[in-house]
C-alpha cells in the first residue's frame, strides 16, 4: 500500500521519540475523526428517524426501522468483520493482553457504520464504546504501516483507544484514565506520554470539528452547585443503590446473552433485526424524551423529572439495553449506564429537596458517575469523566463519595468489570501478570537465543558457501572471524553471485552484509522484535563484545512466548516450534460452543464429518475442521513452503456438507513440528469444547497405549474428547470432483451403524458417553441399544439401579427400546468383546471412569484389547479434565 510505504519511508528518518510523538498525533487525529464522523451520522440517521415519526404513524414505522436497521447490522458484522459485535471495549482490553483479536481498518469501518445503523434505529445503546475500539482498531492499522515491536504497538493501542473515548465524551483526561485504570492499566512514560498526545490530540479536534460531544439538561457553564455536608448521608445511599444495582445491570447482561445464545437459534442478522423490532415497538408506545437515549439524558439532566418518570426511565432503559446487548448489537454500555445513573440520582435528589432542599440534578450528575464507575470498575475515569463535562469543582466531592461507595459495594457483590465478564463469556480470561508485567518486556533475548549456531568464514569459496546452504535448512549464517562476528549471509546475498557474474572462486566476504544488525543477551524481546520487524530481519545474532554467543529468530520468540502462556519450562528451545496457520476460513460465529475434528485421512473423513455434525446439531455447537501438515523437526513452520491444495479441497468438502446442515465450519491448516502439538494449540486458541478424532486402535511404538498422538491428547486436553476407531467398512471417501452427485448427497449414512454397545461403570466418563449416545444414533436407521454393567463374581450386592436409571434415561430421549444386559465377568474387556461379537454389535461406545476404566485405559488393558478383537467401530469419551484446584 503507498500509505504504507510512505509511513515506513518517513520512520527511517526520525527518531524513535519523534517517531512517537508522531504516532500519537496520527492516532489522535484520526479517532477524533472517525468519532466526529460517527457522531454526525449517528445524529443525522437519528434525527431523521425522529422527524419522520411526527408525520407518518410511529406505530409502523419505529418498528420498521428498528428491523430493517437490525437486519442490516447483523448481515454487515455476520459477512464482514464479526470482531465488530457489542460495545467493542473487551475487543480492545483483550487485544492489549495479547490476545490474537483481530483489530484492523476492515474492524474499524465495519464498526462504525454498524454502529450508525444500529444507535439511528434505535437501539438504546452508546457510542462512547464503539469509538474506542474504532480508535485502536485505527491505531493498530497504523502500527502495521509502521513496524514496531508487541508492546510499542500495545501502546498504540492503547493510545488509540484513549483517543476515542476523549474524542467521544470530550474528555481527554478520561480518555487517558480508562486506558490506564481498566484497558492497559501500565504507568510507564511511555504508555503516559503516547495516550496523553493522542487523547488530547483527539479531545482537542472533536471539540473544534463537533463541539460538546455530551447533552446534558444544563448548562455546565452557568451551573453552580451548593453541596454541604449534611448531604453526605444522601450521598452515601446513593452509592450503595447503584452499587447495587449496576450489580444487577451487569448480571442481567450476561444473563441475557447467554439466554439468547441458548433460545435464539438463528444467525446474528436474524437475531439483530428481532431485537431491532422489539426494540422499535417498544419505543413508538413512549413519551417523545424516551424514544432516543441522548434525548432521555437531557430530561434526566434538567431537573424535570419527578420519581414516577424517573422511575420510569429506569425501567425502561434497563429493559432496552438488555435486549440490545442480549444479541451483541454494537453499541457502548457508557450512555445506557449514565442514563441508569442519573434515574437513581434524581429519585434520591427529589428525597433530599424534600427534607433538606437538595437539588435533583446534582444528585443525577453524581448518580451517572457512581453507576458508570461501578458497573465497568472505573471509578476515576467516571468522576472524571463527569467533571470535564460539567467543568463543575463543586461536583468532585458528592462524586468522589458516591462513585467510590459505588465502587466498593459492586465489587463486594460481583468481583470485576462487565467487560471481563463478557470476555470470558467468550473463553477468554485475562491473567494480570500478563497485562501488568508485558512478556516482551520480561524475557531477554538471552533467554530465546540459540546457543548452538552453524557459522561460516569469510574466506570460504562461493562454491562452499553454496554447499554449505544446500546442506542445511537455514536461509542464513553469521560469518565469524576468529570468535568475532564480521558478517551475515542470506539466500538474498547468493543472489549477488549471478548478478556479478562471480566465479566459484570468489570469497564469502565480497557478498556478505559486514556489521549486520545484533543484539545483546541483556536487550529485551520487545527490542528484538522492534529490529527484526523495522528492518524486514528473520534472524538476529546476538553478540556480546563482538563475540557470538547465539542466534535468535522470530520463530524461537513465538515458542517461548507460547512456553511462558502454558507456564513457562527451562529450556523453551528444546520444546518444538509453535504451529503456524498458513490457511484459515470463519464461518458465523452462532454456535454454543464448538468441536474440533482434524481430519487427515480422505478414506475416513466422510464417516467422522457425519458423526461431527451429529453431535453439533444435537448441541447447537460450530465444527472446527483441522488439517496439519507435518514439516521436520529442524525446519521453522513459519518459513517452510508447505503444499495445501489437496487439504483445502478436503476442507472445502467439509464446508459444503456443513452448510447443506445448517452447521457453521470454521477451516484451518497448521504446518506443525509436532501434531499433538498443533491440536492442543488449537483447542486453546479457539476456545474449543469437544475434539472428535479418529484413533486406529493399537499402537506399535513401545510406551504408548493409543499411539503418539492420541496419548498425548487424552491426557494433556482440556476439553471434552471424543476417539473414534472406525470399524473396517465404516470408511468411505471424502467424494468430490470424480463424484459430485455422491458429494452432494448429505443425507444417507456412509455405512448403517443400528447395534450399539453402552458398557456403563457409573464413573463421570460413563455418564458422559450415556449423554453423547442421543446424538450419536442419530446416524442410525433402526438404532437397538444395549447397556451392559459388568460385575465382579467378588461384588456380593450387584445392584441394577444404575442400568435401569441409565436405560430410562435413553429410552425417553431416544423413544425406542434399550435392552438391558448385567454381566457377571472377571474381565471387563472379555465381557465386552463376546458381548459385542455374540450380538454383532456396530458401535461400542466406552466412557472410560476415572477410577476404573480410565486407569486400565492407560495401562493398555481395555480399548486397545476390545479393538484389537472387534472389527466393528469403537468409541472412547473422555469428560473435559476439571482441575482440583
Amino acid at each position: 500500500m503507498r500509505f504504507s510505504a510512505t509511513f515506513k519511508a518517513i520512520a527511517q528518518l526520525l527518531t524513535p521519540k519523534r517517531l512517537a510523538i508522531l504516532e500519537a498525533i496520527l492516532i489522535g487525529l484520526v479517532a477524533a475523526l472517525a468519532a466526529v464522523l460517527l457522531k454526525e451520522s449517528i445524529h443525522w440517521l437519528g434525527s431523521w428517524r425522529l422527524k419522520e415519526a411526527l408525520i407518518l404513524p410511529i406505530w409502523l414505522l419505529i418498528p420498521t426501522l428498528g428491523l430493517g436497521g437490525g437486519l442490516l447490522v447483523g448481515l454487515l458484522v455476520e459477512r464482514v468483520a464479526p470482531e465488530a459485535l457489542g460495545s467493542g471495549v473487551p475487543q480492545v482490553k483483550a487485544a492489549l493482553a495479547y490476545v490474537p483479536i483481530p483489530l484492523n481498518l476492515r474492524v474499524a469501518v465495519v464498526k462504525l457504520v454498524s454502529t450508525t445503523l444500529a444507535l439511528g434505529s434505535g437501539f438504546a445503546l452508546g457510542r462512547e464504546g464503539p469509538t474506542i475500539q474504532i480508535g485502536a482498531a485505527l491505531a493498530a492499522q497504523l502500527s502495521r504501516w509502521l513496524p514496531s515491536s508487541p508492546e510499542h504497538r500495545r501502546q498504540l493501542i492503547a493510545a488509540g483507544a484513549a483517543a476515542g473515548l476523549a474524542a467521544s465524551f470530550d474528555a481527554p483526561i478520561a480518555g487517558v484514565m480508562f486506558v490506564l485504570e481498566e484497558l492497559l492499566q501500565d504507568f510507564s512514560n511511555l504508555t503516559l506520554g503516547t495516550a496523553i498526545l493522542a487523547s488530547f490530540i483527539g479531545g482537542v479536534t472533536s471539540r473544534i470539528l463537533a463541539g460538546p460531544n455530551l447533552h446534558l439538561g444544563v448548562n455546565p457553564l452557568s451551573y453552580h452547585t451548593n453541596f454541604s455536608p449534611a448531604e453526605i448521608p444522601f450521598f452515601l445511599v446513593l452509592g450503595v443503590l447503584t452499587g447495587v444495582l449496576s450489580t444487577v445491570f451487569n448480571h442481567g447482561i450476561l444473563y441475557s446473552i447467554r439466554w439468547s445464545r441458548r433460545t435464539l437459534r438463528m444467525s446474528p442478522m436474524w437475531r439483530i433485526g428481532l431485537a431491532g423490532l422489539v426494540s422499535g415497538t417498544v419505543i413508538a408506545f413512549l413519551p417523545v424524551p424516551f424514544r432516543d437515549s441522548y434525548t432521555l439524558e437531557v430530561f434526566l439532566t434538567s431537573g424535570q423529572a419527578d420519581w414516577r418518570m424517573a422511575i420510569f426511565a429506569f425501567l425502561v432503559q434497563f429493559g432496552l439495553t438488555l435486549v440490545a446487548c442480549s444479541v451483541e448489537v454494537p453499541g457502548g454500555l457508557f450512555v445506557p449506564s449514565m442514563i441508569l445513573g442519573a434515574s437513581l440520582g434524581n429519585l434520591v435528589g427529589l428525597a433530599d429537596r424534600a427534607l433538606l432542599g437538595g437539588e435533583p440534578v446534582l444528585y443525577a450528575l453524581a448518580g451517572m458517575g457512581a453507576f458508570l464507575g461501578a458497573s465497568a470498575r472505573v471509578p476515576i475515569t467516571a468522576i472524571v469523566i463527569v467533571f470535564e463535562i460539567t467543568t463543575n469543582f463543586n461536583l468532585v466531592l458528592p462524586l468522589m463519595i458516591s462513585a467510590v461507595t459505588a465502587y466498593l459495594v459492586a465489587e463486594r457483590l460481583f468481583p470485576g468489570s462487565i467487560y471481563t465478564h463478557l470476555l470470558e463469556l467468550k473463553g477468554i480470561n485475562i491473567e494480570p501478570a500478563v497485562v501488568q508485567d508485558g512478556l516482551w518486556a520480561r524475557l531477554t533475548a538471552a533467554d530465546v537465543m540459540q546457543q548452538k549456531v552453524e557459522t561460516l568464514s569469510s574466506q570460504m569459496t562461493l562454491d562452499e558457501v553454496i554447499q554449505a546452504f544446500s546442506r542445511s535448512h537455514h536461509r542464513g549464517f553469521p560469518v565469524v572471524d576468529d570468535s568475532r562476528l564480521v558478517g551475515i549471509v542470506t539466500l538474498t546475498d547468493l543472489d549477488k553471485v549471478a548478478q556479478r557474474q562471480l566465479p566459484g572462486t570468489a570469497v564469502l566476504k565480497d557478498i556478505m552484509t559486514p556489521q549486520p544488525i545484533t543484539v545483546s543477551p541483556p536487550d529485551t524481546l520487545s527490542h528484538v522484535l522492534y529490529l527484526l520487524s523495522r528492518y524486514k530481519l528473520s534472524r538476529l545474532p546476538v553478540t556480546d563484545h563482538r563475540k557470538l554467543v547465539g542466534i535468535i529468530t522470530r520463530s524461537d520468540i513465538l515458542q517461548v512466548e507460547s512456553d511462558q502462556l502454558r507456564g513457562g519450562v527451562d529450556r523453551p528451545g528444546q520444546r518444538a516450534a509453535p504451529s503456524y496457520v498458513v490457511y484459515q476460513t470463519q464461518a458465523p460465529a452462532i454456535g454454543r460452543g464448538r468441536l474440533l475434528l482434524p481430519l487427515s485421512n480422505p478414506q475416513t473423513a466422510n464417516r467422522m464429518l457425519q458423526l461431527a455434525f451429529a453431535i453439533a446439531q444435537e448441541r447447537h455447537y460450530e465444527v472446527e475442521c483441522l488439517q496439519v501438515i507435518p514439516v521436520p523437526r529442524h525446519t521453522s513452520p513459519a518459513e517452510t513452503d508447505v503444499s495445501t491444495t489437496l487439504s483445502r479441497r478436503l476442507l472445502k468438502q467439509a464446508v459444503r456438507q456443513g452448510n447443506a446442515k445448517h452447521i457453521p465450519v470454521h477451516t484451518q491448516i497448521r504446518a506443525s513440528q509436532s501434531i499433538d502439538q498443533a491440536i492442543l494449540e488449537t483447542i486453546t486458541e479457539r476456545h474449543i469444547d469437544l475434539l472428535l478424532m479418529g484413533w486406529k486402535g493399537s499402537t506399535s511404538t513401545p510406551g504408548r497405549i493409543f499411539g503418539d498422538v492420541v496419548d498425548t491428547i487424552i491426557r494433556q486436553a482440556s476439553c471434552d474428547v471424543v476417539l473414534v476407531k472406525l470399524g473396517e467398512t465404516a470408511g468411505t471417501p471424502l467424494l468430490a470432483a470424480s463424484d459430485p452427485a455422491a458429494a452432494n448427497d448429505h443425507t444417507q449414512p456412509a455405512v448403517n451403524w443400528n447395534r450399539w454397545l453402552l458398557p456403563i461403570a457409573g464413573g463421570p466418563n460413563s455418564q458422559h458417553a450415556l449423554k453423547l449416545l442421543p446424538a450419536l444414533v442419530t446416524l442410525s436407521q433402526n438404532p437397538e441399544i444395549r447397556l451392559c454393567q459388568v460385575f465382579h463374581p467378588s461384588d456380593e450386592t450387584q445392584s441394577q439401579i444404575l442400568l435401569e436409571e441409565d436405560a430410562n434415561f435413553l429410552k425417553q430421549r431416544l423413544q425406542t427400546s434399550v435392552i438391558t444386559l448385567p454381566v457377571c465377568a472377571n474381565s471387563v474387556s472379555d465381557a465386552v468383546i463376546d458381548m459385542a461379537q455374540k450380538d454383532q454389535c456396530d458401535v461400542i461406545v466406552v466412557g472410560a471412569s476415572r477410577e476404573g476404566l480410565l486407569q486400565q485405559a492407560i495401562q493398555g488393558n481395555i480399548p486397545e484389547k476390545i479393538t484389537r478383537n472387534c472389527d466393528c467401530t469403537v468409541i472412547l469419551v473422555r469428560k473435559a479434565i476439571v482441575s482440583d484446584a
